[in-house]
């Protein structure tokens, strides 16, 4: 699906077109997992979907089912690679000004591989 308030030029644009580089972890039909150049973790993997959707809230009404799925899938294999399954991890979505998202182009940050401390301080 086509959102015409997508911006096809934000960064995870050019890198699901292979315009920009990316260290790529998983990759399916509908998701592409790579590692964040600015890591708040041992392990901080972005998770994006390859369809043009600008946050969460665009994705939750417009995704299919499959999309979505697929999000999923993309943690639990995220998890695996690297062996997170015992001591967990935190997955995060900024949404919007006041969720500081940054970048118009639904991502989650899995962060993992120490304890990254409180939520919110």
């Amino acid at each position: 699906m086509t959102n015409s308030n997508y911006d096809k030029n934000n960064i995870f644009a050019k890198i699901i077109r292979k315009e920009a580089k990316a260290n790529i972890v998983f990759e399916n039909k509908h998701i592409l997992c790579f590692k964040d150049i600015f890591p708040k973790a041992p392990v901080h993997i972005l998770i994006i979907p390859k369809g043009q959707f600008k946050d969460i809230f665009d994705f939750s009404i417009n995704a299919t089912s499959e999309e979505k799925k697929a999000i999923y899938d993309g943690f639990a294999e995220v998890i695996k690679i690297f062996g997170l399954e015992l001591d967990g991890c935190r997955i995060i979505n900024n949404f919007g000004n006041d969720g500081r998202q940054e970048v118009p182009h639904l991502h989650f940050h899995l962060l993992g591989g120490k304890d990254i401390g409180s939520m919110i301080s």
